[in-house]
């Protein structure tokens, strides 16, 4: 018998634990059995179309989980479906075998999958070679299961559209798995192999010159490409998406660590860099958009010509099935709920299909195609989707959120228990992991944020002048613009001598300090975007650190972070003996009255990681800058936060690409559109062809 091995060995428990049972209680579960996994099998599929696309554009936990469980519950309970199908099968079918053989397909087409989700994380695509064997198997099985069951009723051809279908759907996703597979992924990028100019035809033709006596003098020429320019379309507002697409297309080379080319800096360069900040991270947000879809979806196959027409014939071959069954099945032949069973498949297919087909002409893909087209049809069409699109379906493509993670607030809870055993470590790690979940927030990124970012990459762009420029500038994390306002001396300790979370610990706890202390002489009112902007940045930076630590450079961060509350939980709750420390501007204030005349390193050598009293030294220094010349508190907050910019662009430039591609299934972050942003202007390690193409020439 062909069943799965996950199947094989679930029926086998299965006769086990049903042993345990009363035997009423065993024959009525061998009834309803079958009709119950294949109705949960049908339940599944809507939760995984529903909530696929979902993780795409939010940061819920609870549609991470359910998505989780559906996800690895659909295979499984299909698998099984198939096997208890398969173990049903007699030598002679009658009604209710007949009709329960007539669901097999059906289970196939679950098999295949919802549009919206193929892989749960990129290391699925890497398993597509198991799916392969998947389908070979349960292709087989159903197969088997068509066999056993034949006979030359009607009900035994109505199931062979279905069988067309799961086939087509079960092969798309193993199709698009590969695609997105890691191998394939890369060698789809690569460009055909170039040997270059024919060396050997151009000595033979410098010998024979040389020995006729001719001038064998030659020259180097290099090529210099123009500049790509993005054709018009006959709708001005779809411009964005087409100059989001093209640059799509060349900068899928990232994610593929690839190598770009000088040609690909400069195209990407003349888009961008005239942009407002808005429209420079809307680009950015429809490329990772399309990123997203498709390494995680069906979009390599669906929005192609081939697509279009597979999913007309897994639609239509759904449709005919369901009208062939109502007209020319007699319902009095099979059991009631059998019946019902087979109603619910074949409207839950069509369903789905339906359901499929309405988000695929809400996506980009379908807008880019229709803004291609040049007739009047396709631009009502066009104009009607992008009016309606927030009425219809949310038009986000990534959360617009960034996590929020403030070290003080944290501190400022109870001690946590001692460790003792194994057991009360397990129970502290819980409630650690809670407690951390209790202080992390999220905010909108606002557009002020994005202005920031965009000026300072932008003005950076203006001043490079050649690659070496281009890679200075990526290896800064604030001293670039300690040395423009002319305090690098002052404060180089905390941000080259340091490593990268020691610089973020240590700028973080300033801020804070610095922004409460303001705060406690200044009205909320007055406090202006900068000094908003830069407390959020610290937090997302500290949040970074805290709950995304593999997308920062190797260290040792959560130590310094551990290490750090320590010692703040003990200050405050020496502190709350004498004062009452309620809250994090109180716990700020307190921290500044401390006494910092001794360098802290100094007292407390290498033994602690913590950079509490180093950020009050920070701290004190920043509020300092308001008695010099020159220099108020509107200077002072506008240097930290291009100081906190250049940190985060710094972070991101030294992130991975598989690393901000596996984010862009928790709703993206910050950092991931910043790194794309910072490759479009020309800062990217992966620009390593410095010039063009060279041809020899006989002068």
């Amino acid at each position: 018998m062909l069943v799965s091995a996950g199947g094989g060995l679930f029926l086998m428990e299965r006769r086990r634990v049903m042993q345990i049972f009363p035997e009423r209680v065993r024959k009525l579960w061998n009834v309803w059995e079958l009709r119950v996994t294949v109705v949960l099998s049908l339940c599944l599929q809507v939760v995984l179309i529903i909530f696929g696309n979902r993780r795409k554009f939010t940061t819920r936990n609870w549609v991470r989980v359910v998505l989780w469980m559906a996800y690895l519950s659909a295979d499984w309970i299909a698998t099984v479906s198939l096997g208890i199908l398969s173990q049903n099968q007699g030598d002679s079918p009658d009604a209710n075998a007949l009709i329960t053989a007539f669901w097999a397909p059906f289970l196939l087409v679950h098999l295949g999958g919802p549009d919206t989700v193929t892989a749960y994380s990129l290391e699925d695509n890497e398993l597509w070679l198991r799916h392969f064997l998947g389908l070979i198997v349960q292709v087989g099985v159903a197969f088997y299961i068509f066999l056993r069951s034949w006979t030359t009723h009607v009900l035994t051809f109505l199931a062979l559209p279905i069988y067309v279908a799961g086939i087509v759907k079960y092969g798309e996703r193993t199709w698009v798995l590969r695609s997105a597979s890691n191998e394939q992924f890369r060698d789809s990028l690569l460009p055909p192999p170039d040997p270059g100019p024919d060396y050997v035809k151009f000595m033979e033709v410098y010998n024979s010159r040389k020995a006729q006596g001719l001038d064998v003098s030659y020259q180097t020429v290099i090529e210099t490409p123009e500049l790509h320019v993005v054709k018009g379309n006959t709708i001005p507002e779809a411009k964005l998406l087409h100059e989001a697409f093209f640059l799509f297309n060349m900068l899928k080379r990232l994610f593929a660590s690839l190598i770009l080319s000088f040609k690909i800096r400069q195209d990407c360069m003349s888009i961008v860099k005239f942009k407002s900040a808005l429209d420079a991270f809307r680009i950015v947000e429809i490329e990772l958009g399309l990123m997203y879809d498709v390494l995680y979806t069906k979009a390599s196959v669906v929005y192609t010509r081939l697509g279009a027409f597979l999913r007309l014939v897994t639609f239509l071959s759904s449709l005919s099935a369901l009208v062939a069954f109502w007209v020319m099945i007699d319902k009095h032949d099979y059991s009631k709920i059998d019946t019902y069973v087979s109603y619910l498949l074949l409207v839950g297919a069509i369903v789905l299909e339906t359901y499929a087909v309405f988000l695929l002409i809400r996506t980009d893909w379908c807008l880019f195609w229709l803004s291609k087209q040049k007739n009047s049809l396709a631009t009502f069409f066009y104009r009607v989707l992008t009016s309606s699109r927030l009425a219809l379906i949310s038009n986000k493509r990534w959360s617009e959120s960034m996590g929020q993670f403030n070290l003080i607030s944290v501190c400022l809870k109870d001690n946590p228990p001692p460790k003792h055993d194994l057991a009360m470590n397990f129970l502290f790690s819980i409630r650690e992991m809670i407690e951390r979940y209790r202080y992390k927030t999220l905010e909108i990124v606002s557009i002020q944020l994005k202005e920031l970012v965009f000026k300072q990459l932008h003005s950076k762009s203006n001043t490079c002048q050649s690659s070496e420029n281009f890679k200075k500038f990526c290896s800064r994390r604030g001293d670039y613009v300690l040395e423009i306002n002319n305090c690098i001396d002052e404060f180089r300790w905390s941000v080259t001598d340091v490593e990268l979370d020691h610089s973020i610990l240590l700028w973080h706890v300033a801020t804070n300090l610095c922004y409460y202390s303001d705060l406690q002489r200044l009205k909320e009112g007055d406090l202006d975007s900068k000094r908003k902007t830069g407390k959020s940045l610290s937090d997302y930076m500290m949040y970074i650190l805290v709950w995304r630590p593999f997308m920062l450079p190797k260290g040792i961060g959560l130590t310094r972070y551990r290490d750090t509350c320590a010692e703040a939980r003990r200050y405050f709750d020496k502190r709350r003996e004498s004062i009452a420390i309620d809250n994090i501007s109180q716990a700020c204030m307190a921290l500044l009255e401390v006494s910092t005349e001794i360098s802290p390193s100094a007292v407390k050598g290498d033994r602690s990681k913590s950079a509490l009293f180093d950020g009050c030294v920070l701290a004190k220094s920043l509020q300092s800058l308001e008695t010099k010349e020159w220099w108020g508190r509107e200077r002072k907050w506008e240097m930290i936060c291009d100081v906190w910019v250049e940190i985060l662009c710094y972070a991101a430039c030294r992130c991975e690409w598989n690393v901000h591609a596996q984010q862009l299934r928790r709703g993206g972050e910050l950092l991931t559109l910043v790194s794309l942003l910072m490759a479009h202007l020309g800062f990217s390690e992966q620009y390593q062809i410095s010039q063009g193409h060279a041809t020899v020439k006989f002068k």
